[in-house]
């Protein structure tokens, strides 16, 4: 089965208008309208300097509420992985 994506816009309400299919009259196809998927936002790439200069690194060592920062950060990576998995 061969599989067509297009992004086509609603000009007119309730109408969009698709041309150019490479199939001919009278063949069937199936039609499957989806609302546009939520894009995550693209972030840039940082060199390992300006990783280092962010103050993303050691941020939490001044914390007296968080005794061992890795296991803490881990524990925030599993929640956020659950919530994408769940979500």
């Amino acid at each position: 089965m061969e599989v067509i994506r297009r992004a086509e816009v609603v000009v007119k309400d309730g109408e969009i208008w698709l041309t150019g299919l490479p199939y001919r009259r009278g063949e069937t196809v199936e039609v499957i309208i989806l609302p546009p998927l939520r894009r995550m936002p693209v972030y840039a790439r940082l060199t390992a300097r300006a990783l280092r200069q962010s103050g993303v690194i050691g941020m939490w060592k001044d914390r007296t509420d968080i005794e061992d920062s890795s296991a803490y950060a881990r524990r925030l990576r599993e929640q956020s992985q659950q919530r994408r998995e769940s979500g």
